[in-house]
């Protein structure tokens, strides 16, 4: 009879899991889904609390702002940002999904020039018609797109309006003369989507296109420049991920900045809508109506609604600042 050893392992430590508040920008590498890199990068903090802002594709790559803790309240501004692409576009060559991981639908012969090619992609530029693709994930009746699509169904779409901003022909690769590959760059409106601008350039050409590279270098003022690899975060011993930790506010940096003494900043964190006298507005006097971020100090208290001369309504308050000031 064989004897039988029976092996344990030991249970794996559960993750401490803490409270990190700020925000990463990430260099999102082709493959992982942005949820997959989200969930890498919070591990890697041990953050209890975090989430994307912009979804990429896995075949995308480039900036993903990643917001930990209370920026979190901050991500639903980058949905309204501009966005900035560089595109590589397969001439010649149509699929089902417009990207490279699409069936083939169509080989067309290309004979357009370096010059016929940006001005085709010139002829995009300011507010276009687009309709959205079916390998999307806009819903229908609950449903996303991208699962009809898998089956085989093709639904009708509204075109809707969206602005490229600018848009310029980068490179011509003509390696593969029969396929050349043209990368262009594109600063877009939300709701924008960079292979139905591929495969609308390559129409217009008369050859078709199909995106095979897409990389997002800008999200609104946020830059891909500052923004860490995932493979060099993971690999970083843990007290040196925090000096790529951006502070609470970069989400909303752009805003106009409006600044409270002690007494109607806490008014302001109990979410007490508050009158600015002449002194306190005069930072806000060339200030449209719209969102503002307050500050008591240099400490972000939150997002108020301005409206001139000088009334401001809480809007988004950090539950830091407010939990904070209650302890003391």
């Amino acid at each position: 009879m064989n004897d039988t050893v029976l092996r344990t392992e030991a249970p794996r430590a559960r993750r401490a899991w803490q409270r990190v508040d700020g925000v990463l920008l990430l260099d999102k590498p082709r493959g992982p889904s942005s949820n997959d890199a989200l969930q890498r990068a919070r591990r890697a903090f041990s953050a209890a609390k975090g989430g994307h802002g912009g979804t990429l594709d896995p075949m995308a790559t480039g900036l993903l702002p990643i917001a930990f803790g209370e920026a979190t309240k901050f991500l639903h501004d980058l949905l309204d940002a501009d966005k900035t692409y560089e595109a590589t576009m397969c001439l010649g060559v149509s699929t089902d999904s417009g990207d490279a991981e699409g069936a083939v639908t169509a080989e067309r012969e290309v004979t357009s020039d370096d010059a016929s090619i940006a001005a085709a992609c010139s002829a995009f530029a300011g507010e276009i018609a687009q309709v959205p693709p079916m390998h999307s994930a806009l819903k229908r009746d609950g449903r996303p797109l991208y699962a009809y699509a898998r089956e085989g169904v093709t639904l009708e779409r509204d075109a809707r309006p969206v602005t490229v901003h600018e848009i310029a022909l980068l490179a011509v690769d003509r390696s593969d003369a029969a396929r050349p590959l043209a990368t262009f760059r594109a600063r877009v409106s939300k709701g924008t989507y960079i292979r139905t601008l591929a495969q609308d350039i390559g129409e217009r050409l008369g050859c078709g296109a199909h995106l095979v590279a897409l990389r997002r270098t800008r999200v609104g003022t946020l830059d891909l420049a500052q923004a860490v690899a995932l493979d060099t975060l993971e690999a970083a011993e843990p007290s040196a991920r925090t000096d790529w930790l951006q502070p609470l506010d970069t989400l909303v940096a752009g805003l106009p900045r409006v600044g409270l003494g002690d007494a109607l900043a806490d008014r302001f964190i109990m979410g007490q809508r508050i009158v600015l006298d002449h002194a306190d507005r005069a930072p806000l006097s060339r200030a449209p109506a719209g969102p503002v971020r307050v500050y008591r100090g240099d400490c972000l208290l939150g997002i108020a609604d301005f409206a001139p001369p000088g009334l401001l309504a809480p809007q988004r308050v950090l539950a830091t600042v407010s939990r904070d000031r209650t302890n003391t």
